[in-house]
């Protein structure tokens, strides 16, 4: 099945690329190899100096990445300049940092010295979603080409464009051949990918079924994976929580990026003190939100990046409805041309229906109204996802200690869900296991060498 980059805000054939047959992929992953034989004794200074140049290049052509983004998934063109920003502090980051997370470590034993040496692994095989075209790649891809590993990308068919403009970023940035390559292959060559002597570990950022597929042949071929799967992550407003505060971070959190986002707050539990209050200020915050062309400066609700995902949003929503869901905004396609879905807010969404046990991947907000706090903690569990949390009281002291009750791989109080170079990214449960960024994201694709002197 080709490549094909479609407009999603108007439907257009934009362009289309064939998949490669396993002789190209081949091919790529061995000269991949071929390059990391010189690039893991590459000093840090040498790969922080390019990567300084990669940094430079997001920034001199921003408004270039952002469009691109924009024109071939839909993403506002803000947020798109925001996700190019990201970028490239994240390569200014790993640039500065990157030798201190790797340096070796004595520890004392029997021997006359003894250390632990991180050194890189090999090809790391990316496989990247479309809803953070740059950005997800980018977290994945930094710290593993600044450990010395090499990056092979296989990134998601409908975003062909960028995956090309992403390898083209890095040799432009000096980066030399081999070191980032973009693999034209569809879904069903991964497992073939995998397989090849010339990868030796594998991550992945999308779908719990993606996930266990590609944890179940990495783990036949004995290779190290990363899975950052989805997410259905509660948003718990508290009975003395700052309302206006938690109001816009809601907002924020549900529908940036058309609500396309593993850590958006895609169920919101609320205290039946504030519940009614709160209901009805979200609704008249979310019902502002200015839908439109993403490439329109004053766009705040782009497309959703497919048609196809739009109407399975669609048919969750109407099943929820059907189900007793009291629909308070949008649930409705927006009418005409391209793969708009209106801002929406379901409220008394109860276990049973399809938006309290399934994850809404797009610009539908899920109401649960709790019966007190330990319900508020038990309904926020009752999901097979693990990702984040938002927990929103002006008690932040009893709110760091309910933190501690959720199953998330991280809790933001009196804040939303995000990524930070500077903490590890990462869920458990079906949200996947492994983490990204800080220093524990570049530890995963090392090996942690003893090595010990008489």
């Amino acid at each position: 099945m080709p490549h094909t980059s479609v407009n999603p805000a108007d439907g257009r054939l934009i362009a289309s690329y064939p998949d490669w047959d396993s002789g190209a992929l081949n091919n790529a992953l061995e000269l991949a190899h071929v390059a990391w034989r010189t690039w893991r004794f590459t000093s840090f200074d040498h790969r922080a100096e390019l990567m300084h140049e990669a940094c430079l290049h997001l920034r001199t052509n921003l408004e270039t990445h952002a469009t691109l983004i924009s024109e071939e998934m839909g993403k506002p063109l803000r947020e798109a300049r925001a996700e190019v920003e990201k970028c490239a502090l994240a390569c200014e980051y790993y640039a500065l940092w990157a030798r201190h997370f790797l340096q070796e470590e004595p520890v004392e034993s029997d021997a006359g010295r003894s250390y632990v040496a991180y050194q890189p692994l090999g090809t790391l095989l990316a496989v990247m979603p479309w809803n953070f075209p740059y950005w997800q790649v980018f977290r994945a891809a930094v710290p593993a080409l600044m450990a010395g590993n090499v990056v092979a990308l296989k990134h998601a068919s409908n975003v062909p464009r960028i995956a090309l403009a992403l390898e083209k970023l890095f040799r432009d940035s000096g980066f030399p051949e081999g070191i980032f390559t973009t693999l034209m292959i569809g879904a069903g060559q991964v497992a073939e990918a995998i397989a090849s002597p010339f990868v030796h570990a594998v991550t992945l950022t999308g779908s719990e079924n993606a996930g266990r597929r590609v944890a179940e042949t990495a783990g036949r071929h004995l290779k190290k994976c990363v899975l950052e799967l989805g997410g259905s992550d509660p948003f718990i407003v508290f009975a003395d929580a700052d309302l206006e505060a938690a109001a816009n971070a809601a907002i924020a959190s549900r529908y940036q990026n058309c609500g396309q986002s593993c850590i958006a707050a895609k169920r919101l539990i609320l205290a039946p003190e504030i519940a009614d209050r709160f209901v009805s200020l979200l609704v008249a915050k979310a019902d502002e939100l200015k839908v439109g062309d993403p490439v329109n400066e004053e766009t705040q609700i782009g497309p959703m990046a497919r048609a196809d995902l739009r109407d399975e949003l669609h048919r969750q929503v109407t099943d929820s409805i059907n189900q007793g869901a009291q629909p308070l905004l949008g649930c409705q396609p927006l009418p005409g041309e391209g793969a708009y879905y209106l801002p929406s807010v379901l409220d008394r969404v109860t276990p049973g229906m399809r938006a309290y046990r399934e994850e809404l991947f797009g610009p539908v907000m899920a109401v649960i109204r709790a019966e007190d706090e330990e319900d508020a903690l038990r309904i926020a569990n009752d999901t097979p996802f693990g990702l984040g949390a938002s927990l929103w009281s002006q008690d932040t002291q009893r709110a760091e200690m309910l933190s501690a009750a959720i199953e998330a791989g991280c809790a933001f109080i009196n804040g939303m869900v995000k990524s930070d170079p500077r903490l590890p990214f990462g869920g458990i449960k079906a949200s996947g296991f492994g983490r990204e960024l800080s220093y524990h994201g570049i530890r995963e694709f090392v090996n942690a060498k003893t090595v010990w002197l008489r």
